[in-house]
C-alpha cells in the first residue's frame, strides 16, 4: 500500500522469475484499461540487446544499473500496470519508489512450480538450468518477497483467477 494517504498511482507486480508477472500483468492491465509495462522489455530496448547478452557481455552489475533506471522511470507513471524483473526490488531505492506511490503485489509460487514454468531456463541468466543455483536464489530472495505488503499465490491457479484477485485488491486499495 502507499505510504501517503492518497490512492496508489500505479500497480506493480513483482516476484521470483516464473511467478507470472508478465502473463498476469497483461491481464490486469486489460481489465483496468491501462497500459502494461514490463521493465525487462524497457531494459532490452535501452540496451539494444536481450537480457542474456547484457549479462554475458556486461555482467550483472551493468544489468542492475539498467534495471534501476527503467524502474525509476516506471515509478513515475500513473495508471499503468508494471511488471518488474525478479530482482528489481532488491534495490532499496527502487523498492521505496514503488512502495511510495504504487500498490506493490508480490506474485508467489513454490519452487517446483517455478521450475516447471521455466523449463530448461536457458534464457534466464541467473538460472541457466542449474536447479541448485535457482534454489539458492529463491531462498535468498524469499525474505524480501515476504516483506512486501501484498502476496498473491499463483501456483495451481489460472492467470485469469490471479488477475481477478489483483484487480479486486486494486479497487479495494484505491477506494
Amino acid at each position: 500500500m502507499t505510504t501517503g494517504s492518497s490512492a496508489p498511482r500505479i500497480l506493480v507486480l513483482t516476484g521470483f522469475m516464473g511467478s507470472g508477472k508478465t502473463t498476469v500483468g497483461q491481464l490486469v492491465a486489460a481489465r483496468l484499461g491501462w497500459p502494461f509495462v514490463d521493465t525487462d522489455t524497457w531494459i532490452e530496448r535501452d540496451a539494444g540487446q536481450p537480457i542474456p547478452a547484457i549479462f554475458a557481455q556486461q555482467g550483472e552489475a551493468a544489468f542492475r544499473r539498467l534495471e534501476r533506471d527503467a524502474c525509476a522511470r516506471a515509478a513515475q507513471l500513473a495508471q499503468h500496470v508494471v511488471a518488474t524483473g525478479g530482482g528489481a526490488l532488491l534495490d532499496a531505492e527502487t523498492r521505496a519508489a514503488f512502495l511510495a506511490d504504487g500498490l506493490v503485489v508480490c506474485l508467489r509460487a513454490d519452487l517446483e512450480t517455478i521450475l516447471e514454468r521455466l523449463g530448461d531456463g536457458a534464457q534466464r541468466p541467473l538460472f541457466g538450468g542449474d536447479r541448485a543455483r535457482l534454489s539458492a536464489l529463491y531462498a535468498a530472495r524469499a525474505p524480501l518477497y515476504d516483506a512486501l505488503p501484498h502476496q498473491v499465490e499463483t501456483a495451481g491457479r489460472s492467470p485469469e483467477a490471479v488477475a481477478e484477485e489483483i484487480v479486486t485488491l486494486w479497487h479495494t486499495s484505491a477506494s
